[in-house]
């Protein structure tokens, strides 16, 4: 269902603008530029405004707030990231690299990968980290999780088949990798099963651990739950132990547009990786964040 919104979204905006560009092009070719930079290029203003945004929030907070410098590399990153992301790999190759879990593509004895997106996202979303693991031999699932705008809670079963698939598969636990709500999800798995001892390892990127300032605009029964510091949230912390943190690796950054302040995106007890002047989807693409992530699986216990 989202692959098919975004796919209609964007195609629509692209006729739109070319559709502009056309009709005025003769009588008024700079109305004709004008307004098709404008259709085309929109989501660099809402960007720069979430920038700002998160630039105030950021500044009452301990994480160290980024320069201007750090700030105008992250709006340029994120606004060339983003749409691969939404107006190309989701809606178009959401299915492009399928599940790897047959023993002909899987090498014996290698950890498997479970990733979770986040908010309006499919598994599209990680068709990078996909096509890595394809090439390496691991086992990999990666989830669509439905309903769009439901409780992070209803994802726990979702989580909990992918982990058994790979387990089954690999006979080893797996590693989650996250990013931004999918992150909550994979607590919410771990808290719902007390399941800490069925996981290799979980890596979440940019994910509002404590909510984010930004969830005040979200719809939704999930975007409620990401309130700054919601009951849900609250519940969350006292069912899961700080002492389970040490399962965790988050990575978060000083320029994140959609979960700040920038300290809720970490655990205390976590290894917690601070990456300057990264924007939200933009992190989860980083060649450091990429290869680091995906070293865990070479780590033996479980």
């Amino acid at each position: 269902m989202l692959a098919y919104l975004q796919k209609i979204i964007t195609l629509s905006v692209l006729t739109a603008a070319f559709g502009w560009l056309a009709y005025f092009w003769t009588s008024a070719p700079v109305l004709a530029v004008a307004g098709f930079v404008l259709m085309a290029l929109g989501h660099t203003g809402l960007l720069a405004i979430e920038f700002l945004l998160m630039k105030q929030v950021n500044k009452d907070d301990p994480v160290a707030p980024p320069t201007w410098k750090e700030l105008l590399g992250a709006w340029w990153g994120e606004s060339w990231t983003a749409p691969q992301v939404f107006c190309w790999r989701q809606p178009f190759r959401s299915d492009a690299i399928p599940d790897q879990l047959s023993p002909g593509a899987v090498i014996e004895g290698r950890r498997g990968v479970v990733f979770v997106h986040g908010l309006l996202c499919n598994r599209g979303f990680w068709t990078p980290w996909m096509a890595r693991l394809q090439r390496s031999g691991h086992a990999f699932v990666a989830l669509n999780l439905e309903p769009i705008w439901g409780s992070i809670d209803d994802y726990v079963p979702q989580i909990e088949a992918a982990v058994q698939q790979i387990t089954r598969a690999t006979g080893r636990a797996p590693l989650l990798v996250c990013h931004s709500m999918g992150g909550l999800a994979a607590r919410a798995w771990l808290k719902s099963l007390k399941a800490e001892t069925r996981v290799h390892h979980v890596v979440s990127i940019a994910t509002p651990h404590h909510g984010t300032w930004l969830a005040r605009f979200g719809h939704g029964h999930n975007g409620r739950q990401m309130h700054l510091l919601s009951d849900w949230h609250a519940q969350l912390d006292r069912d899961m132990p700080a002492d389970c943190h040490a399962l965790f690796t988050c990575w978060y950054s000083n320029c994140d547009n959609i979960v700040f302040p920038a300290s809720s995106a970490t655990l205390p007890g976590a290894d917690n990786r601070l990456v300057p002047g990264a924007a939200h989807v933009q992190l989860a693409f980083l060649p450091q964040v990429i290869q680091a992530s995906l070293a865990l699986l070479e780590d033996t216990p479980r």
